[in-house]
Formats: structure tokens, sequence, C-alpha cells
């Protein structure tokens, strides 16, 4: 992995991304969704990405200048359509406006439909945690994963995602997709050409694999079995079902469907601390909560218990000061993009 300064590195997909029709405070918002996940160990959901969101854009499969709307609202519901426009855009602009109504009422819920793949979820959640507010998040994907029992993809690998923001300089962050594994681990092992685990995924013809090309083929295993597959039913419900989006197997893969829309569907439900407890109560409360965690016996061996969104956060501290890590397959990526769209590749690396 190479190294590079995050406000240079987040110019630089911004610029790329105006050069192809995003507007400008549109393109920074999509570059601030795709570093940060890098910056926080999360490159699967990076700028790894960059490359099939501006083809999808190029093909004319995602409208880099697209309108959100209000379908509809009852109360402190609200029915989003994304205009088939960038997901990260879409959906942060979303929560935007759920938040005055969360403010109001003390929750705010939302879905949003005709939407794409729109990274990691915990963007959205760990910038609701630094608004005093609590988001719980859900999202469908292309299908990638089977029922319990089965063989063939249905659902996707259906993430859900909370964060909680605490007194300790980062919010405690659950961010879990309902698969065994993020899909994206396996296509970046494809890309590597490398192994998978066993008990990972399934290849097409519903036997156990570790080659990520017949993984990808196949279908990725449920966490845990049956509850795995319940949690991503109850994704597909919320998300899908609820939002008006496609459902299961007609979500279009990002990669696989170059001729038709995504139609991703999420939701969101966004709680304000303050509507249920005093904020500087609610902190006591959360970092006591940490404490007695944190001081809990451990097992031989372990040094130190952590809790959620703790590791991550600490990764982040250290490729803010030592570069963000992106890999030299998405550098190279990233360079055809700036020799075709004309971008000078003004991104440093560091050298540690």
């Amino acid at each position: 992995m190479n190294r590079y300064p995050k406000e240079q590195l987040q110019n630089l997909v911004a610029h790329l991304a105006s050069r192809m029709g995003v507007p400008a405070e549109d393109a920074a918002l999509f570059a601030d969704a795709l570093v940060d996940a890098d910056l926080h160990g999360v490159p699967t959901h990076g700028v790894s990405r960059l490359n099939i969101y501006l083809k999808r854009i190029d093909a004319g499969l995602i409208d880099p200048k697209a309108k959100l709307s209000v379908d509809r609202r009852a109360g402190s519901v609200l029915v989003f359509d994304a205009g088939n426009g960038l997901g990260q855009v879409q959906a942060r602009k979303a929560l935007d406006l759920m938040t005055n109504i969360a403010r109001q009422n003390g929750v705010a819920a939302a879905t949003i439909c005709n939407s794409q793949h729109f990274g990691a979820l915990s963007w959205y959640c760990n910038y609701a945690a630094s608004r005093q507010m609590i988001l719980l998040a859900m999202t469908n994907c292309e299908p990638a994963m089977s029922p319990e029992g089965g063989y063939e993809a249905f659902f996707g690998t259906n993430p859900i995602a909370a964060s909680f923001p605490t007194g300790r300089g980062f919010p405690i962050k659950i961010d879990l997709s309902t698969s065994i594994v993020a899909r994206g681990n396996i296509i970046a092992a494809q890309k590597k050409k490398a192994p998978i685990p066993e008990g990972w995924a399934l290849d097409p013809d519903g036997n156990p694999t570790t080659d990520a090309s017949q993984a990808l083929l196949g279908t990725v295993l449920t966490m845990a079995g049956h509850k795995g597959y319940a949690l991503a039913l109850m994704v597909e419900l919320f998300s899908g079902v609820l939002s008006g989006a496609a459902i299961g197997p007609d979500v279009g893969s990002m990669y696989k469907n170059l001729d038709r829309k995504q139609d991703v569907g999420h939701f969101f439900c966004l709680l304000d601390v303050n509507g249920f407890l005093e904020y500087n109560e609610y902190l006591r409360r959360i970092d006591e909560t940490i404490d007695r965690i944190k001081a809990s016996k451990m097992r031989p061996g372990v040094e130190e218990i952590l809790v959620p969104g703790e590791r991550s956060a600490r990764k982040a501290a250290v490729n803010l000061a030592q570069g963000v890590p992106v890999s030299p397959e998405t550098i190279a990526e990233i360079e055809q993009w700036c020799s075709r769209l004309q971008v000078e590749f003004n991104c440093h690396e560091v050298v540690c």
C-alpha cells in the first residue's frame, strides 16, 4: 500500500467526479465518503470503488446531477427518491433533511429508493453521532447471498449500522454485513488473485470454494447461519419492500449490469439523543458503560478490551498522520482516469 495525504486524495477524487459532471459541492461529499472509508481501514468501500462509479456515470447509469425528491411525508416519516444519483450524495442530503425533523420531534425515519451502492454505512452514522444523534442505517445490495439452505443469490450482503456519540473522542460504531464477510473483501481478493478462507462462500453449483472468482459467481454465506439469514431478510424488508426500491435479485449489479440502473433502497432511523435524555447525562452514562466493559476480566493473552469503533478510530488517527493507504491497483485506475479527463495527478506519496 502507498500512502497519500487525506486532503490531496479527496481533492483528486472530487476533481475527477467534477469532470464527469458532478456539481462541485456534491463531488466534495462523494470524495469525503470514499476517502473516509480508507481512512478508517475499510478500503473495500473506499477509493477502490471510484473506477466503477465513474464508469457507471460515463455509461449513463448514474445521473451525476440528480435531484433528491421527497415523494411523501407523514409526520416524522420521509420517503425519498434519489433520482438515480450518486448514493453517497443523495443519502447524505436526505440525512441533513431528517436532522431538522429529528431535532423538532426527537425522531425521524426515512426510506430512499432509486439509489446506488452508497459506501460504508458508518460514514453516515458517525456523521450523525457528531451532531448528538444516533442513526440506525440499513441498505439492500446487489444479489450476492442465498437464503439459508439455498445456493442462488437473492439477498445482498445487506448491512446494518449504528453509531453512538461518546465523550471519548470517537463514537461507538457498529457496522456489519449480514453475510459472514463483506463481498468487497472477495472482490479485493480477486483483484490480487488471492484465495479466500474456507467458509466464506459457495461456487455457482452450491459447493464450498476458496476461489474468489468462483465465489463472485456463486454466493456469500450468511453470518451465523439462519440468524444471519433472518437479519438479511429484515434489512431487505426495510430497505427494499418498504422503500419501493428493487427487491432481492431485482437490484442491479454495479459491476455486472452495465446496461441498467441498480435501484438500491436504504432505510434510516435518526434519533436525537436530547429527545430521550439530557446530553451530558447521556455522555456520563455511555462513558461509564465503556469503563465497565473495559474493566471486565480479560482472557489470557489479551492486553486490552476494545469497544466497537475504537480500533477504526485509532487507525484513522494513524492514517491521518502517516497518509491514507491506497493500493497500487487503485492508483493505476485513478491515473488512467486522470489521463482521460486531463486532470493532474496532484497527489504526492507520503514516505514514512
